[in-house]
């Protein structure tokens, strides 16, 4: 019996919903991606872990994945076990005054929103970000000038020893759109949220007026995974690409949006390898022209 019947197996006989070759261009904002060997479904936290327990018992590679907003799944799929944090562990919490701790596969929307009906305000930012509690501290994410750092207080996570910690903020090498975990690994199970009162009218005025802005702004009529390069120092992605000419620059189905010069979009039936060859390109030229080297934001699983 293989590694992965022996995985199909054990988390069959544990209650563990999974699924066989799932198409990942489902569970991905892109729309793109081959089939997943498996799609394993925890509901719980503690679900969550044993999958994870058993993965790497038996030598399965696996990748958690939250909304998939800022993941490009190759055209081949995944080769082993993609572990989906939906469902079951999207529970908020108020604890004590100032404070919300919510699961890794809380929608930040959800947390947004569960934040404002509490009269707690510093989440405003993230309001429309299209990512989950984990993701978003996985890579820091931010908007209009916060970051998950300036709110996050505690993770709970489960580290590649095998071991369940909670770690102070301080601990988490919170950074641009980088963490200890996509340095050093472990799972981010859930997280804790320092925050301040507020009346509720003005948050909300907060949240929606960024929500305005980004819809305003951005190409969210078409699947993409948000920003395709990092901020180079001393300059904006999206203004180098359109000084370079490359607004609308196209191969395949996939192109540099003419609304927001920063955004790979897919037209329709783009394909992974449409989107690298955009992004590789788009590098290269803007290098070539400006000298500077852009970095991808989002990231490529294979």
């Amino acid at each position: 019996m293989t590694g992965t019947e022996q995985l199909i197996e054990r988390l069959t006989q544990e209650g563990i919903s999974l699924r066989e070759y799932e198409p990942l261009k489902r569970h991905t904002t892109f729309r793109i991606g081959g089939p997943a060997r498996l799609f394993c479904l925890p509901q719980t936290e503690a679900q969550l872990v044993r999958t994870v327990e058993l993965c790497r018992m038996l030598d399965i590679r696996f990748y958690l994945l939250g909304k998939g907003s800022n993941t490009l799944f190759c055209d081949e799929g995944y080769d082993g076990a993609v572990i989906l944090a939906g469902a079951g562990l999207d529970r908020v919490e108020q604890m004590g005054e100032g404070m919300l701790c919510a699961g890794c596969g809380t929608p930040l929307a959800q947390l947004c929103k569960t934040a404002e009906q509490a009269g707690l305000s510093g989440l405003e930012f993230a309001y429309g970000i299209p990512g989950s509690v984990g993701g978003a501290i996985y890579m820091n994410a931010g908007a209009y000038g916060g970051e998950m750092k300036d709110v996050v207080c505690w993770v709970r996570c489960l580290t590649r020893e095998g071991e369940i910690v909670t770690l102070s903020a301080d601990q988490l090498g919170l950074d641009y759109r980088t963490s200890r975990f996509e340095k050093e690994g472990g799972v981010i199970l859930a997280a804790g949220f320092a925050l301040h009162s507020a009346p509720r009218e003005e948050i909300r005025a907060r949240m929606e007026d960024f929500l305005s802005r980004r819809t305003a702004k951005q190409p969210l009529d078409k699947p993409s995974a948000g920003s395709t390069f990092k901020r180079p120092q001393g300059a904006f992605a999206a203004a180098l690409i359109e000084q370079c000419g490359l607004k609308g620059y196209r191969v395949g189905d996939a192109a540099v949006s003419e609304k927001h010069s920063g955004f790979v979009v897919n037209l329709g039936n783009a394909t992974a390898a449409d989107v690298l060859a955009v992004a590789s390109d788009v590098a290269r030229i803007v290098e070539e022209k400006t000298g500077i080297r852009l970095e991808k934001e989002i990231r490529v699983v294979r």
